[in-house]
């Protein structure tokens, strides 16, 4: 039995060995590929990465909306037929050429961003009234659902700004809570349906619009949860002289509108201020990043510099080192930029070293205002004395 169970430990062993070794080849295969076209993809990169490449293309989908709200009068697509289906071919061919672009520069983990598939999404639905046409012809009866999913392209500002990614990530991260939420605010109404159909939904003298059944009753709940036309619904019950109408009301009212909803706006509120700390912070992280790639640069253009001095140094007829640094300050500009690592040459310290000394300047102002005022006195008490000593004489004469 032992043995039995020995082999079949080994065998288990080799299976997942037979179906490892294949993957791992593969990826250390594929993790030494290395492109030959590793120039161009680099000027692609930097290309779509401009700012200027973005604005562009903001400026293209903003129009591509224009045109899309142009397209719903019926006059203004008569008239500009053409223009519309030129305009809809050279918009389709940006995009296309944009997914292309993006392709090229990361063709793997450009699938792993959901908003890169969101554009995926967005340029088939550009394409599906075109195959709608051309396959099934203009009468086709679900050409008009195809028409007015036109309107996602909108869509494609998401990738080329930060703010409204932010936003989307804010409401993903409270998707749990508010699925919390809204099930129990489903709860709370299926509750009230079934008191509602059974209070006011009788088929005598009930209100069979409104209660009549439990669908209804959840549409009508749902009108008192966002307090639309609530007096409408109350002046129908107290027509028919129904107990307990304007409680049962006041009650939901409360709970399902004041409570559950502001519930609701709280979770979204602090998740999102969350999300923009988040951002906040990273635009701070990205400042100080760029600040130290270019610091970087700066030391090690000097740093070529100083190597290059020191070759020199030993071709040319220089007596010392100094001598070398001297006539290397005679050939700096005011305009060269210069990076500082001492404490006592950082903005900071001489911002509080300048506010220090204006500080020492004002006390020593005062203090020579209070020596003259000391000096003063002194001088004042000093006249005075001859004449003290005087009235002492006086005295002592008269005593006499």
């Amino acid at each position: 039995m032992s043995q039995q169970f020995h082999y079949q430990n080994n065998t288990r062993v080799t299976s997942n060995s037979l179906l490892d070794n294949p993957s791992v080849a593969f990826c250390a295969r594929f993790g030494k590929f290395q492109r030959r076209d590793s120039q161009c993809q680099a000027f692609v990169k930097r290309v779509i990465m401009s700012r200027l490449f973005k604005m562009i293309m903001i400026s293209i989908i903003s129009l591509n909306a224009f045109f899309v709200v142009l397209w719903t009068d019926y006059n203004t697509k008569y008239n500009l037929f053409r223009l519309f289906e030129v305009s809809e071919l050279v918009f389709a061919s940006i995009y296309s050429s944009e997914f292309c672009m993006k392709l090229y520069v990361d063709p793997i983990n450009y699938w792993k961003d959901g908003y890169n598939l969101l554009d995926i999404i967005i340029i088939i639905t550009i394409f599906i009234p075109y195959g709608l046409r051309r396959f099934k012809g203009k009468h086709y009866p679900y050409l008009n659902i195809a028409d007015g999913m036109q309107s996602l392209r909108i869509l494609k500002l998401i990738t080329y700004s930060r703010g409204i990614r932010t936003l989307i990530t804010a409401v993903g991260q409270t998707a749990y809570i508010v699925a919390s939420v809204l099930f129990l605010l489903f709860v709370l109404m299926f509750i009230f349906a079934i008191l509602g159909f059974c209070l006011f939904g009788l088929p005598d003298r009930g209100d069979q619009n409104n209660w009549g059944n439990l669908a209804v009753a959840f549409f009508t709940l749902f009108s008192l949860a966002t307090v639309d036309g609530w007096t409408d619904l109350q002046q129908q019950l107290d027509s028919r002289n129904l107990a307990l109408s304007r409680t049962f009301t006041i009650i939901f009212i409360l709970l399902a509108s004041f409570v559950f909803l502001s519930m609701f706006v709280g979770v979204m509120i602090i998740h999102t201020e969350d999300s923009i700390k988040k951002f906040e912070q990273e635009l701070m992280e990205e400042r100080h990043m760029t600040l130290m790639e270019e610091k970087q640069v700066i030391l090690t253009r000097r740093q070529e510099e100083v190597s290059k001095l020191m070759q020199l140094q030993k071709n040319a007829d220089y007596r010392s080192f100094s001598e070398l640094v001297e006539n290397f300050k005679k050939t700096l500009r005011h305009t060269d930029p210069m990076v500082l690592d001492d404490f006592g040459t950082s903005l900071p310290f001489i911002d509080v070293y300048l506010s220090t000394l204006d500080n020492q300047d004002a006390t020593i102002y005062k203090l020579q205002e209070l020596y003259y005022e000391i000096a003063h006195v002194l001088s004042l008490m000093l006249e005075d004395l001859p004449q003290k000593k005087q009235s002492q004489s006086s005295e002592k004469a008269d005593e006499k």
